[in-house]
This record gives structure tokens, sequence and C-alpha cells, in this order.
């Protein structure tokens, strides 16, 4: 029997860079493939080149035994591939069958025959176990659902292999069960699925074959059931790496911050943030769990003076900072490691030595009398440069010839050096392979070991879980629970996360 997939020394550059290498994949019909790798892998270039959306420079597709050209997405279309990618592409204000076969029409008579574009999706639906309203407006849904529609709009374009980049995302634990249910329901009706993930528990848990990718390379591709989340992790970068929960002794500092009933709304003047209470003490981890946006880029802003409050109050060492500019938070002590580290992180344009001075320029010893002290400024970055292990040249290397790992300990670097009291750090190993994700948790916990007081926002639980102190798990902009970061239980706060309280039933879905 033919593989499903089966790629032959495949070879892509970009100019100089050869982003993969004579890769060789063979993908079994009727299973689920995963492929991992660090960031710079390989592994989304070798996927696009797949689907049409890149050329080989060198190298052969074939797709159940024969051999296939695929200028474009349509072509791979055409062949049976189809690919859901992480950032959905739905209209919110059509209809969830008017998405489903956006491009593709049914007709009758000339017109859109919405009748049978509801029976199909119902139809598909039934068939694959995903379970949606056909006539429901897709604004309405919540991400979970979305993300079955965008699997639609590939099954009714006759897909039987699917591509999943990052399938989970922006899923709670029960929705990404419910995927990995739908997923094998796939895979016993003979389709093929390629997964993309960073989480190798997933990997672990659904996935029947397991490809390394390194450096553009594949090291090896395994039956997963062979294999430990070890010896993947070890495939990946080359050592051994953990990520089990860092030891601590407890917590005893005094409040740092404290937030009091906060509000606030988004750039569409809806409420982001509803009543938002909570304390951080010295040498504390809070954790902020959700699904992505529950209010989560918004409590970040309003506490580092990046977007104003409309009701309540913050403090800071009992000191009033509510209302206060960026500028005067930071000189009151807050060190902020923003989500988006390339729109607020850093000038990329700029050298790290000058990345390394933001915030510093009016300050001594970094400047005397407004000059800047340029060996004192070579000399610290040097420093930190070894301390955060930042792969580059040296001082004037500039900032965007580094890899996003490497940009990542630039902002920590800076923030983590200074001698705020609180600090607020969010999603800091977003986009960072696992090396330097251990190395950022290492950091963090030295901080905390430092007495500093310290919020931390993430989308992964494990990360949450390996770190924290407490979790406030968030929900439509409201804190639902708290829960001991220690004793997790994924049950709960998947329910948390989708806006139920365990043990009433119901969403706080458009609370007030």
């Amino acid at each position: 029997m033919p593989f499903a997939i089966e790629l032959k020394s495949i070879t892509k550059r970009f100019g100089s860079f050869v982003a993969n290498e004579g890769v060789n994949l063979a993908v079994e019909r009727g299973r689920i493939h995963a492929i991992i790798g660090e960031n710079g892998a390989g592994k989304t270039t070798l996927m696009n080149v797949l689907f049409g959306l890149l050329q080989p420079d060198e190298g052969e597709i074939w797709i159940d035994g024969e051999k296939k050209i695929l200028p474009n997405p349509a072509a791979a279309i055409a062949a049976g591939i189809g690919m859901v990618h992480q950032h959905f592409k739905l209209v919110p204000s059509l209809t969830v069958a008017e998405n489903v076969f956006l491009g593709m029409e049914i007709r009758k008579g000339g017109l859109i025959d919405h009748k049978a574009q509801i029976e199909r999706t119902a139809s598909l639906s039934k068939q694959f176990g995903l379970q949606v309203d056909p006539s429901e407006r897709v604004g309405l849904l919540s991400v979970g659902i979305e993300q079955r529609i965008e699997i639609l709009k590939v099954l009714v374009r006759g897909a039987r292999t699917i591509i999943l980049d990052e399938p989970t995302a922006v899923l709670t634990p029960q929705e990404s069960r419910e995927l990995f249910q739908t997923l094998r329901g796939f895979v016993a009706q003979g389709m093929t699925v390629l997964f993309i993930s960073h989480h190798l528990e997933e990997v672990m848990e659904v996935s029947d074959t397991v490809t390394v990718l390194r450096h553009g390379k594949e090291v090896a591709t395994r039956p997963t059931a062979e294999l430990t989340k070890s010896d993947l992790v070890q495939m990946m970068v080359g050592r051994f790496v953990s990520f089990d929960r860092r030891p601590r002794p407890p917590t005893s500092g005094k409040t740092v911050l404290e937030v009091e009933d906060l509000w606030c709304r988004d750039e569409r003047r809806v409420q982001a943030l509803r009543g938002v209470s909570f304390k951080v003490r010295a040498g504390e981890i809070v954790g902020i769990a959700g699904v992505a946006g529950n209010g989560q880029t918004e409590l970040a802003e309003v506490l580092s003076g990046l977007r104003p409050s409309s009701h309540g109050a913050i403090r800071l060492q009992g000191r009033p900072i509510t209302g206060l500019s960026a500028r005067a938070i930071r000189a009151a002590g807050i060190a902020h490691v923003p989500g988006d580290r390339l729109v607020r992180g850093v000038d990329r344009n700029a050298s790290i030595a000058l990345n390394m001075l933001m915030g510093r320029q009016d300050q001594k010893p970094w400047s005397r009398s407004g000059i800047i002290d340029h060996r004192y400024l070579t000399e610290q970055t040097t420093a930190l440069i070894k301390r955060f292990d930042i792969r580059a040249r040296g001082p004037e290397s500039p900032v965007k010839s580094l890899s996003g790992g490497n940009i990542q300990k630039v902002v920590l670097a800076r923030e983590f050096s200074g001698d705020a009291g609180f600090l607020l750090i969010d999603q800091p190993t977003r986009g960072v392979d696992i090396g330097a994700q251990e190395a950022i948790h290492g950091e963090i916990m030295r901080q905390r070991e430092a007495g500093k007081a310290i919020l931390l926002i993430s989308v992964q639980l494990d990360e949450l879980s390996a770190l924290a102190d407490r979790i406030l798990v968030m929900f439509n902009g409201t804190v639902m629970g708290e829960l001991p970061g220690d004793r997790v239980d994924e049950e709960e706060i998947g329910m948390l996360m989708a806006g139920v309280r365990p043990g009433s039933g119901a969403s706080a879905r458009g609370a007030a």
C-alpha cells in the first residue's frame, strides 16, 4: 500500500539560509503523524512546501503513490491535501454553512442554495463528529467551534490528508480532548493527519508516529509508543531538559501589588476587564491562566500604564499608581516583559546595547548629565549577554539578527537586571524553543528567590504549573477562580477557562 504522503529529499533555501535540507518524510495512510522540532527546525517550511505555498529547490512530492507537482494551494487541495492554519480565516458576520462553502458556493438557478449548504454542512458535521449549528453566525461562537468550522472547510473540499498547525493553541483542555477524539475518528475512516505542535504531552497522547526535525534535517521518525517525552526533547535539542515543577520555599512576603475591582474597555469600547481583584506578595509567582482573548492582554496593559482603566484601584507597595503613565509606573518599580516583544519589547533595528539602555538613558550610572556612558553600557551589556546566554556576536549586534528566543532573552535581561520590586511577565516563552524555555524558566525562578513579586501571564498550563505558586483563571474579563500551583486539576481549570465554575453548570459569558 503506497504512503499517503512521501517527501523525498526535500531541500528549500531562502538565499544562503537552508530551511530544509534533504528531508525525507513517509506518512502512512490512516495515521496521526506528528512533526516536532525547535523554532527554526523547518517544520512550517516543510508543510508549506507540501501545501503548495512554497516550491522546493530540490526533491519530490508523492501523494498516494503518485508523483505530484504542487505549484499552489489549489493544486494541493485538488490532490487531497488540506491545511488548518493556526490563525483562523473566518468571516464573523456569515453563518457556519456560508463560511464552510465560501468561495465554492452551491448554486441553483444562478443563486446560492443556502438550504443545500446547510444540509451538506450538517451531514459532514454528523459524519465526522464535529458538532456545529450550520445556521449560527460565526461571530457568536467560541474558538473551539471556529476550529471545527475550519476543519469542515477542509473536509468539504475533499481533503484526505489534513495538516494541523499548532491546533490547540487557543483551546481549553476540554476542547483539546474533543479535537483529539475527532482526529481519531478521522483516521478510523481512513484519513491521515499531520500534527504540528510545541506541546509534547499532546504529541505523546494523540500521535501514532513522530518525526523530529533539527536544523532543517530529519533526526528521526519513530512510533510514538516507543518514546518518552524526554526522548523527544533530547532528539529535538540534543541534551536533557527538565520541565518538572521547580522546587521553592513557601511564600511569606508582604503584599507588593494589590489590584481592586479593576475594570477597563477594549478598542471597541467593550468591557475587557470586569471587577478584577487580586494580590501578589514578595517572593511569589501568581499565574494568570485562560484562553487567549479573555482579558489577559488588557490586564497587562492597564498594569503597565499602556491602557487606562475605567474603574478600580492599583497599589504598588501600598501607594496608588492607577492612571499613571507607563514611564511613571516603571519609575515606581514595575518591570514589564510584554507579550508582543517585537512591537513593545525591542527596537529591532537597534543594537543589543541600545535595547538594554531603554528606560535607563537618564539614570546613573548609565548616563551622567544627559550623556550616555558608552563604556559602562558596553560592559553591562556584555555581562548580561553572558548571564542570559544570548547567542550574539556582541553588544553591537542588531536585535533583528537574533532568533526569537534570543530576542526574548534581550527583553528579559533588560527587565530582570533592574531594581523593580514587581515583575509583570506576559507570555515569556511564546514562540521560543524548548532549550530557551528552560533557560527562561530558570531565570524567572531566580527572580522569585531574590524576593521579587511576579505576575506571570501564560496560555500554557504546563508553564504555569511548573512556575506559579497560585493560579488565577480568567474568562470574559473576570477571575473565575484560584488554584494552587502545585495541585493543578486539568478538569477543574479547563471548566474555569470555559467560563464554568465547577458544580454550578453555568457559564459566565455575558456577565456584567
